[in-house]
C-alpha cells in the first residue's frame, strides 16, 4: 500500500462527505452523517478483519459518498421506487469513488475492485464484501436503530431486522449482539431472531 496515496484517498472522501447536510450527534459531537458513517465503517472492517486490504479500506470510506446528493424523495415510494433508488445510488457511489481515485493514480484494476466491494457483488462467496456487509449493517445498528424504530414502530423494524440479519456472517452477527443496545433493542433483535 502506498501510505501516502491512501492518506490522500481517504482525505479526498472526507471532504467530499463533509458537505452532508444530515448530521448525527457521536460522543457530544454534531457530525456529517456521512463522514461519521464512513469513519465507523473503516474501524468495523478494520476490526473484522484486521489483514483488510487498501480495496476493502476505500470501499468502507466510500460505500455511501455523497448518498444525500440522490435524495430518496426523487424517487416513487413503496418498495419498488426504493429498490431502484438504491440500484442508482449504489452505481452514483462507485462513479463518484472512481472519479476520486483515478486522479489520485489508483488504475482500472484497483479502482475496478473497490467498486465491487461498494456494490456489494458476490457477497456469499467474497470474504472481503462480506465484512463490508457485516460493517454495514453494524453502523446501521449503531446509528439507525433507535431512529427507525421510533419512525416506523417495533412490528415493521422487526421485519427490517429479519431481512438486515440474515445478511449477516455468524462473526457479524455476534458482534451485533455485543454492541451496546437498548433494552428495547435487544428485545427487537431477539424478535427478529426468533
Amino acid at each position: 500500500m502506498d501510505r501516502f496515496r491512501f492518506e490522500q484517498a481517504v482525505a479526498a472522501i472526507d471532504a467530499a462527505n463533509a458537505d452532508d447536510p444530515d448530521t448525527l450527534v457521536w460522543a457530544g459531537e454534531e457530525r456529517p452523517k456521512e463522514q461519521l458513517h464512513a469513519e465507523l465503517m473503516t474501524r468495523w472492517v478494520r476490526r473484522l478483519d484486521p489483514e483488510a486490504t487498501e480495496a476493502q479500506l476505500l470501499a468502507a470510506r466510500a460505500h455511501h459518498l455523497r448518498r444525500w446528493a440522490l435524495p430518496r424523495g426523487e424517487y416513487p415510494e413503496g418498495r419498488a421506487g426504493y429498490l431502484r433508488w438504491r440500484k442508482d445510488l449504489n452505481r452514483r457511489h462507485q462513479d463518484d469513488v472512481a472519479d476520486l481515485l483515478a486522479p489520485l493514480g489508483y488504475d482500472p484494476v484497483e479502482i475496478g475492485r473497490v467498486q465491487e466491494i461498494v456494490a456489494k457483488t458476490s457477497r456469499a462467496t467474497d470474504p472481503q464484501v462480506q465484512t463490508h456487509e457485516d460493517a454495514l449493517c453494524l453502523v446501521f445498528l449503531q446509528t439507525q436503530f433507535t431512529p427507525l424504530a421510533d419512525r416506523l414502530g417495533d412490528d415493521k423494524t422487526v421485519e427490517v431486522l429479519r431481512r438486515t440479519l440474515p445478511k449477516m456472517s455468524p462473526r457479524g452477527r455476534s458482534e451485533a449482539l455485543e454492541l451496546e443496545l437498548s433494552d428495547r433493542e435487544r428485545s427487537l433483535v431477539a424478535q427478529a431472531l426468533a
